[in-house]
């Protein structure tokens, strides 16, 4: 992985250099020996944009590779059969003002955050983030999450859910949804399994 890591930073600095410093970096003086006559020039010269225009393919050509290095490296890093994500949504959002999130993945925290006043506008807008990704065995595990913020009449609120989820082959999403229940006047916490 770090070879691969290494190609990537080589071939990004590659894109960077500029047109001067590209032309000192791939042309080599010629030594000419004084007794020979110099060449007749080419019948041909280059278009004075054809180094700019080598330089900005050679860009493109980084950001393409660059592009599906990413895509393998996330394939290597999260295969499918082992995938597990987890997103955070949320409904209307009148009962509850979200803080933060904390998640727990058997015993283990895989996640936290802290939310900003935009990021949590952005979820009652209809966003979804997503809060993990990563890699989980087969069999039965238990998720909890933790959401802390302020609950009906201002008051600080810490509500947790639980759920034993079985993992098979197939990559698995979780969504935590945050709701408003109108009936209890309280937000409710519940985690949903994506099939």
């Amino acid at each position: 992985m770090t070879n691969l890591r290494l190609l990537i930073i080589a071939l990004q600095s590659l894109a960077l250099l500029s047109p001067a410093a590209w032309a000192q970096s791939t042309t080599t003086p010629a030594v000419v020996p004084a007794t020979v006559a110099p060449a007749a020039p080419p019948a041909q010269t280059a278009a004075p944009g054809s180094l700019d225009e080598r330089i900005q393919d050679a860009k493109s050509d980084v950001i393409r590779l660059n592009r599906d290095l990413m895509v393998l490296e996330e394939e290597l890093l999260f295969p499918a059969g082992t995938q597990v994500a987890i997103f955070v949504s949320m409904d209307v959002g009148k009962m509850f003002s979200l803080d933060s999130v904390w998640i727990k993945l058997d015993d283990k925290e895989v996640a936290a955050y802290l939310y900003t006043p935009a990021e949590v506008q952005a979820l009652h807008r209809g966003g979804v983030q997503r809060l993990y990704l990563g890699n989980l065995r087969a069999g039965t595990h238990e998720l909890v999450a933790f959401f802390t913020g302020k609950g009906p009449h201002t008051r600080d609120y810490k509500r947790g859910a639980t759920l034993k989820i079985e993992k098979g082959t197939e990559p698995k999403y979780i969504e935590l949804q945050i709701k408003d229940s109108t009936g209890k006047l309280q937000p409710e916490f519940e985690v949903k399994v994506w099939q």
